[in-house]
């Protein structure tokens, strides 16, 4: 068995969905939670766990795009566009998050066995391979120049993007993140991610070198499979995925012993996010 499928086929999977409830919450929240989530993990006072999110009308931002030579007018056009702009705390740079796109965490332990980043990454490739058998063969990771927050784990179908992967890792634990382009327009997202970056260089010279968009390279689930998904049936199906991948699956979401630790985090990534929001 390889290291993906050991760590796919956990003994206790625990399963917690807040795609429908973390809506009208700000996308903050769920930052806070892969923190509490990594310390629990990690120091194995909880089993691997998977969490399932959705935000509307958000931009997470990375720490580069606070670098932007005009990033307040930048942040205006979003906030006029309707969208709420937020600094994440892993690594990265701006992506859409709204009503049709589904996020998820796989959040692992390294108490048993050291986790490589390359080998996190494979873990969520292989998840996301699993839960789209009518895909298989199709999606691969690798950079899609033009998208938004471009890496070496975009995941994409015949060169279109639908996904993208970043890792997040404290106190042992590991929570690996994607944010999966289920319903809408994929390409709409970007032209607004495309816009924002306008704004914010209006062709100044920067010393980093910030994605060009090219709004075609990217898609949704929906659009790429000629399929008509809602992001509640993929919540089904990752939970489906896990009873097959463990005999034994727990639905929690955090429990009144974890929730100070869940305070402490949270209050860090809204001063966290203040300041950023706030440093010119």
């Amino acid at each position: 068995m390889s290291d993906i499928d050991v760590l796919l086929q956990q003994e206790t999977w625990r399963f917690w969905d807040q795609s429908l409830s973390g809506k009208s919450r700000s996308a903050l929240e769920s930052f806070a939670a892969d923190d509490l989530l990594c310390q629990l993990v990690g120091q194995g006072q909880s089993p691997a766990t998977v969490r399932t999110w959705v935000h509307s009308q958000t931009i997470v931002l990375g720490i580069q795009d606070h670098r932007l030579p005009f990033v307040e007018d930048a942040q205006d056009f979003l906030l006029t566009q309707g969208y709420t702009p937020i600094v994440r705390n892993s690594g990265g740079l701006a992506v859409v998050l709204d009503d049709g796109v589904l996020n998820l965490s796989i959040v692992l332990s390294e108490i048993q066995q050291s986790i490589d980043i390359p080998t996190g990454y494979e873990v969520m490739l292989a998840f996301i391979q699993l839960l789209f058998p009518e895909a298989e063969g199709k999606i691969e990771a690798y950079e899609i120049v033009g998208s938004y927050c471009p890496g070496s784990y975009d995941l994409s179908i015949n060169g279109k993007k639908f996904a993208g992967i970043s890792q997040r890792r404290l106190r042992q634990g590991i929570a690996v993140q994607v944010y999966l382009c289920v319903e809408g327009s994929g390409s709409e997202r970007a032209e607004l991610i495309r816009q924002f970056y306008e704004i914010g260089v209006q062709g100044e010279e920067t010393k980093f070198s910030y994605p060009e968009i090219k709004p075609e390279v990217m898609a949704s689930l929906n659009e790429l499979l000629n399929a008509s998904f809602a992001v509640e049936d993929i919540v089904i199906r990752i939970q489906q995925l896990l009873q097959q991948l463990s005999t034994n699956v727990v639905s929690q979401s955090v429990t009144q012993d974890e929730m100070d630790l869940y305070q402490f985090y949270m209050q860090r990534v809204v001063d966290r996010n203040k300041k950023m929001l706030n440093e010119k």
